[in-house]
């Protein structure tokens, strides 16, 4: 009996050891293929910038907190606010990142399916980076405009203007290449990243506030400037391009702008125009696939290629003044099946090599 319990007592200790052994091993093997491909970070935090405080009339009554006028108290609203990381191993300069309509600063880090963002991979570019959410979106919800929320159900409205392909009989259908992660989890995923404005009543877009936005753009730009002693790539998405054309007139510290998929640019007698013309700021475009192969059922397709075409415009005008404006158009770069969300697409990381490839050839 003795006997039994011994040697029982032997095979699980051997047990035992031998899982220790073993785990000891995983783990060790596991930080070694972390590390091999491990992402830093120096230093990160968050900060709000611009925006402005409105005061009431009246007198504040500490005594009667809870009076329903708000009479002589404040309200800090319509500012941006910011998450920055920055890597151990710095190298260039820091890029700012705003979305786009219904977007927030989620769609730079990360993707529907769940691999890395821009953020990530700019920041093992050796790019420090400062994520917006503009004023009235995300974080910096507070607004001096009130808004109304929509409860319209318009998801498949977005999936239609965003180029992703067509939804028939409750189901996605992908353009024909498609870079989008389509299987169920991503496209949940996907709709889910969508966030309102908290100022806006359009469902649409329409009573968007640019210049807001811009202006607090602008003070986030100055603020990286004084944190880094460094000028910043301004990286704009969709209805962001706006902000960032406008932003221009506001702070002398962009070193280039990168537009994603903007709703246009801005004409050659605009102030913007202007604006990025005498700071001799360099500008590149880019767009993805299905503009002129798009489907010409869809309307999305002809409104794609006008909004495009402001680009092209713009380019060959800045161009001719002896700035410095190219439209990348991704197609013809062989590099294909990209929708209006580029940095989210299954090849995000060829595109991302591509435009710091550009920022290495254009940005001083």
């Amino acid at each position: 009996m003795k006997n039994n319990k011994l040697m029982g007592f032997l095979a699980m200790a051997m047990t035992v050891a031998f899982l220790i052994t073993g785990c000891g091993n995983n783990v060790t093997n596991n930080a070694k293929e972390n590390n091999s491909g491990a992402l830093v970070i120096a230093k990160q935090g968050m900060f709000s910038a611009g925006g402005k405080t409105v005061t009431s009339d009246g007198k504040f009554d500490y005594k009667n907190q809870w009076e329903e006028t708000g009479a002589g108290q404040t309200s800090h609203v319509d500012h941006a606010n910011v998450l920055y990381q920055i890597p151990a191993k710095e190298a260039g300069l820091p890029m700012v990142f705003l979305h786009g309509y219904g977007q927030s600063r989620m769609g730079w880090m990360t993707t529907p399916d769940g691999r890395e963002g821009w953020s990530n991979m700019f920041l093992k570019k050796g790019h420090s980076v400062f994520l917006v959410d503009e004023p009235r979106r995300g974080e910096a919800g507070q607004t001096s405009v009130a808004g109304t929320i929509s409860t319209k159900t318009l998801d498949q409205r977005w999936y239609t203007q965003f180029r992703i392909g067509r939804w028939e009989d409750g189901k996605s259908i992908v353009n024909e290449g498609s870079q989008f992660p389509n299987d169920e989890y991503s496209v949940d995923q996907f709709f889910r990243q969508m966030t309102p404005d908290t100022g806006m009543s359009s469902d649409m877009g329409g009573d968007f506030d640019n210049e807001t936005v811009a202006r607090a753009l602008a003070v986030t730009i100055d603020e990286v400037y004084k944190r880094t002693g460094k000028d910043s790539i301004l990286v704009t998405h969709s209805q962001g391009g706006g902000p960032g054309w406008t932003a221009a007139k506001y702070t002398d510290h962009i070193a280039a702008i990168i537009a994603i998929e903007p709703g246009g640019a801005p004409r050659a007698d605009s102030d913007a125009f202007k604006a990025v013309t005498e700071k001799n700021i360099p500008v590149t475009f880019y767009f993805g696939d299905y503009i002129d192969n798009g489907d010409p059922a869809i309307q999305a397709t002809g409104m794609w290629k006008m909004m495009r075409q402001a680009c092209y415009d713009f380019a060959e005008a800045y161009t001719a003044q002896g700035g410095n404006s190219t439209v990348v158009d991704l197609p013809k770069e062989g590099i294909t099946g990209n929708d209006h969300f580029m940095f989210q697409n299954l090849n995000n990381g060829v595109i991302a090599d591509h435009i710091e490839k550009w920022i290495q050839e254009n940005v001083k």
